[in-house]
């Protein structure tokens, strides 16, 4: 955990780099999967997920959430236009659930040729696993890393009378140090994930074609706040339990799902909580290379932004990660993990006063009130370390900007009217996908009004996996 008694490790505690990856379907004017190519063939920032139809951003690495929004914001602007000017238009459909689908050859795999045919056929071993239903549910993903200058300051506090005589020794120091911090944080992120799952749940509903083959025009309420991150979501056929003893135990207890031939790689563990490594996400660079970042998987969509995500949603889960870092140590026991994945499918329920989490002290509690009760903490938090009218000259945060947006979130739970889930239902029934295409051509309109720049720079754009 982060000594956060040390006035250095204070002041660089919110500087960080983020990433966003946002997925969406591509749609046409009547509600159906289109089944065009991709628009965007060689471009780094806007790419394929599973299925062609299936639009992916990717920003750079940002030095923070404006610049990450910033970025999100222009790519989604190029994506309506590119769309809109095609010789049939085409619409970007904005929930994490799919519109009409008629049959399963309208989920088309996205197409790979010559040095890139195994990312098609990998999708080809998704599809026959999983089916391809369940790969049309889209979302956003964000990755995170700590600036290394907070880590350098946080280990040379604590390991100050160790003294490293070269850079090399230093180098291989610190990086042993920062794999074991992001072990530690991602064990803790797997504890309370259900708490982003809780306040970013948008998708309470479907069209029926989604669970009756065939059928369309019908809602479906199924009593969940986020399908994906249900039971009926983006899950592996078994429960993963990892090893969070440090970086090789965690990645070679990844590997022993692959070699027992549960999961085809590491791409396919559909956990909400990954470390990944710079570059080319696999687990010998994990181990190689170190870990660079980690990723927060269970985002939905919302519908109520253009963007697909409220920035201050965004703001909440930097906030939260930079609390979980500061905090002891968790159990994370096979038993712990079996909770905290548990946890996850319930903070994905429509209504958090009828399902609840199990606690890291072991109590069982609403999911609303758990979450007003992280929520509180992270509050007394934050200002034990901000003073009031003072600005975080490095992060430009202040106590007020950050007590904002935690209010924000305990109003999703003091309130259920506040939850976006609530509010998408409350807005969408009655016509869930006709609605839907509503708001669709109404977004294209006003996208077509806004004035963007075509490029925004020679970034790297962050890695992306189904």
């Amino acid at each position: 955990m982060l000594d956060i008694n040390n006035n250095g490790v204070k002041k660089l505690l919110l500087q960080g780099n983020i990433g966003l990856e946002k997925e969406s379907l591509r749609i046409d004017q009547k509600g159906y999967l289109v089944n065009t190519p991709h628009p965007f063939p060689d471009d780094p920032f806007i790419v394929r997920d599973f299925c062609e139809n299936q639009t992916e951003i990717n920003t750079s690495v940002t030095s923070g959430v404006d610049e990450a929004m910033e970025q999100l914001r222009l790519h989604t602007l190029r994506i309506h236009k590119a769309l809109a000017e095609l010789d049939e238009p085409e619409l970007l459909w904005p929930f994490s659930n799919p519109p009409y689908i008629r049959k399963e050859t309208e989920i088309p795999i996205a197409q790979y040729k010559d040095k890139d045919a195994d990312k098609q056929d990998y999708r080809i071993y998704l599809s026959d696993r999983y089916g391809r239903y369940k790969m049309t549910f889209s979302g956003i993903h964000f990755n995170y890393s700590f600036s290394d200058e907070l880590l350098m300051e946080d280990y040379r506090s604590k390991y100050e009378g160790i003294n490293d005589t070269n850079d090399e020794k230093l180098k291989k120091n610190f990086r042993k140090y920062k794999d074991q911090f992001y072990v530690s944080l991602a064990a803790k992120a797997q504890v309370y994930n259900w708490l982003i799952v809780a306040v970013t749940a948008a998708s309470p509903l479907l069209d029926n074609s989604y669970v009756e083959k065939g059928v369309t025009g019908k809602d479906v309420f199924n009593g969940m706040g986020s399908t994906r991150c249900s039971e009926l979501g983006y899950w592996n056929m078994f429960t993963p339990i990892l090893d969070y003893t440090d970086v090789e135990h965690y990645a070679d207890s990844i590997v022993r799902y692959v070699e027992q031939g549960l999961i085809h790689s590491s791409a396919e563990l559909y956990y909400p909580v990954r470390l990944k490594p710079a570059g080319v996400y696999d687990l010998e660079g994990l181990k190689e290379r170190g870990v660079s970042h980690i990723e927060l998987r269970m985002i939905d969509l919302n519908p109520l932004t253009l963007w697909g995500i409220d920035e201050r949603d965004v703001h909440f889960i930097k906030l939260l990660l930079a609390y979980l870092a500061a905090t002891g140590e968790l159990n994370v026991d096979a038993g712990e993990q079996a909770f905290a994945i548990q946890n996850t499918k319930n903070a994905a329920h429509y209504d958090l006063k009828t399902v609840n989490v199990i606690t890291p002290d072991h109590r069982t509690l609403w999911v609303a009130d758990a979450a007003l009760e992280v929520l509180s903490d992270m509050k007394t938090f934050y200002r034990n370390i901000f003073k009031v009218g003072t600005v975080n000259e490095l992060s430009g945060s202040t106590l007020e900007d950050i007590e904002t947006v935690l209010d924000f979130q305990s109003a999703k739970f003091e309130d259920a009217d506040n939850r976006y889930a609530w509010k998408v239902r409350k807005l969408f029934s009655d016509g869930f996908v006709e609605k839907g295409l509503k708001l669709c051509r109404e977004r294209a309109d006003k996208a077509a009004s806004m004035n963007i720049s075509e490029t925004i720079g020679s970034h790297n754009s962050t890695d992306a996996t189904v």
